[in-house]
């Protein structure tokens, strides 16, 4: 299996962005809207909640660590970083994704949880564009604000090859 390894600066240890993931970097002036860093994380873990019971899931958090869980399996990371008042980096939120590259590591430190993802929960794949809209609502709801949904020209091909 071939893999990049990449450092960057925000919080959590390491983690894995890969085919079937949904991932989304927020960039939000928080001191704007009077928000901590507390308040966005736990924003994100509630927008993100509230997307995965629309697909009949029961997500939570568990104490002690960041993220979304399901029961005791990790459905979706987060790390930020937040640099005068603006929030970079965010979420991963596993949706098809091929669970085999996280062998290759211990997500985000955590040794006594799982990972998993929707399709695995649900026993099926799930329709992507489902969830990009599902959490972009979610999103523009909780926050307050509208989402524009920017992607870098590189990755464009290859956001074109997921469909499921």
């Amino acid at each position: 299996m071939g893999v990049e390894v990449h450092a960057v600066e925000r919080g959590g240890d390491v983690t894995y962005h890969g085919p079937g993931q949904l991932v989304g970097y927020p960039i939000l002036h928080l001191h704007e809207r009077g928000l901590g860093a507390a308040d966005y994380m736990h924003g994100l873990e509630a927008l993100l909640i509230a997307a995965l019971a629309d697909f009949g899931l029961q997500a939570g958090r568990r104490e002690a660590y960041v993220g979304v869980w399901l029961g005791h399996d990790k459905v979706a990371a987060l790390g930020v970083r937040i640099a005068k008042g603006v929030s970079y980096h965010g979420f991963a939120l596993n949706v098809n994704t091929d669970l085999s590259a996280f062998q290759l590591i211990i997500p985000c430190g955590i040794t006594d949880g799982g990972v998993t993802s929707m399709a695995r929960a649900l026993g099926h794949p799930v329709d992507w564009q489902a969830v990009q809209q599902r959490v972009c609502e979610h999103f523009a709801a909780h926050f307050h604000s509208p989402v524009i949904r920017s992607i870098p020209d590189e990755l464009a091909p290859l956001l074109d090859q997921e469909t499921t």
